[in-house]
């Protein structure tokens, strides 16, 4: 999309820079309250030195540019549009800047997403799920019919879904634009046999409320190993988003226009990618879109391992991503020469695909790098990190983390600090809307 097809995200998001900092966001630094978020951030405000409390979650300015234009070269480089995945952040100034960088449109997962993107501007939207709730329905039906400029697209698995799209959308001015869902052996949603699939997709034809415009899916569930067998296992399933797309379009079963044919998590995108590129048969107008939305931070567990621009990099000549979101936490117990107890607990950090991982010791002042020490548990508000017998950890250092799987990381924290590439300097400011 170019800057003028985003132009209503922009200035909601310049809108929203106006928002003042107060209690609501816990860990920013008290003598920054009353500022607005630009006004903050012009004040180069140091984490440990102008009193932010922590713990705190903070984004790395460089890390996060460099993700942004490393992914959207890559796209542009293999022929293939990006509708980033928008839950994996929910922060609309992130959003404009995929869209800067070249993404086609921005990925939602339910109508309460729906509805903060429209808030926005967000102008188009792929919706990775179902939509059959009759209230989420009519108010897409509102939007689509009052904004002209307003694309969106979403997914069906089912007759009976298709029948109470219908229904819901009866007399709405403009259809629906739909992909028929599959899916696989262990994953999620999606039809699971050609049969089914050709079935949703005639009753798509027949419905005067929806359009078919292609097939979409989700390969990550079906595997979170890089083996041999496994990458096998995600080309045959995108092989299946293909071959029915085919099947559709040689039983006119496709809407007039360019056909979608969507796959493509964080940890995939190659395989995704190497597929839905092969050629098409000539007059099939396909456009392959890849929904990846975890790239824009990566991480330090999850993503490091599996992705295709981790730490075991599958993509030759294009340089890995980099971890962009790390946690500061203090030492605030040592109850045993072997435990020290840190700020920090599920309420603060991911924990779903893995334990944090401590990286740095803050002592007096000065960053050293910290190896031999691992996170064994989170409680709520607490982190139990396990010494070797030579630690240097005390109470009251501070201890940097790398963290596993950002979904669960964003949602956690409404306004994060942007930090130059000292690692303590905030320069800007994220805010989320989950």
């Amino acid at each position: 999309m170019n800057s003028s097809e985003h132009a209503t995200l922009i200035a909601a998001v310049r809108a929203g820079r106006d928002e003042k900092i107060d209690w609501r966001f816990r860990s920013i630094a008290p003598a920054l309250a009353g500022l607005t978020l630009d006004e903050a951030a012009a004040r180069r405000a140091n984490l440990f030195a102008d009193g932010f409390f922590g713990p705190f979650v903070v984004l790395d300015a460089a890390a996060v540019e460099h993700n942004l234009a490393t992914m959207a070269a890559w796209c542009a480089g293999h022929g293939i549009a990006l509708a980033p995945h928008g839950k994996t952040t929910m922060a609309p100034e992130l959003f404009a800047r995929q869209l800067a960088h070249g993404a086609w449109g921005v990925t939602a997962a339910n109508a309460g997403h729906l509805r903060i993107y429209r808030a926005f501007g967000v102008s188009r939207i792929l919706l990775a799920n179902q939509l059959v709730d009759p209230a989420g329905l009519r108010w897409l039906a509102g939007e689509l019919a009052a904004d002209p400029a307003f694309e969106f697209v979403c997914w069906v698995d089912s007759v009976r879904g298709v029948e109470l799209m219908t229904e819901a959308l009866a007399g709405s001015a403009r259809p629906v634009d739909v992909l028929v869902e599959l899916g696989g052996a262990g994953g999620r949603t999606g039809v699971r046999d050609p049969e089914t699939a050709l079935a949703v997709a005639e009753a798509v034809a027949k419905s005067p409320a929806l359009r078919l415009r292609g097939t979409g899916g989700y390969e990550g569930a079906l595997s979170h190993d890089t083996d041999d067998a496994a990458l096998a296992k995600i080309s045959s399933y995108v092989d299946t988003l293909r071959d029915s797309a085919i099947a559709f379009a040689d039983k006119g079963l496709l809407a007039d226009g360019q056909v979608y044919v969507t796959a493509g998590g964080s940890a995939y995108f190659d395989r995704v990618a190497q597929e839905l590129t092969k050629p098409w048969p000539d007059g099939l107008d396909v456009l392959p879109i890849l929904r990846s939305g975890a790239y824009v931070t990566h991480d330090d567990g999850f993503y490091r391992e599996i992705s295709p621009l981790g730490v075991h990099p599958r993509l030759a000549g294009v340089e890995p991503f980099h971890a962009a979101l790390h946690a500061w936490a203090q030492v605030t117990s040592k109850p045993t020469p072997e435990l020290a107890l840190l700020t920090a607990g599920k309420r603060d950090l991911p924990y779903d695909e893995g334990m944090p991982e401590p990286q740095l010791l803050r002592k007096n002042g000065v960053n050293a790098e910290l190896t031999g020490h691992a996170v064994t548990k989170l409680n709520d508000q607490h982190a139990f990190l396990a010494l070797p017998a030579d630690s240097p950890v005390e109470v009251g250092d501070w201890v940097r983390l790398g963290l596993s799987h950002p979904c669960t990381t964003f949602d956690k924290w409404p306004l994060l600090p942007v930090v130059d590439t000292d690692g303590e300097t905030v320069v800007d400011f994220v805010r989320t809307w989950f």
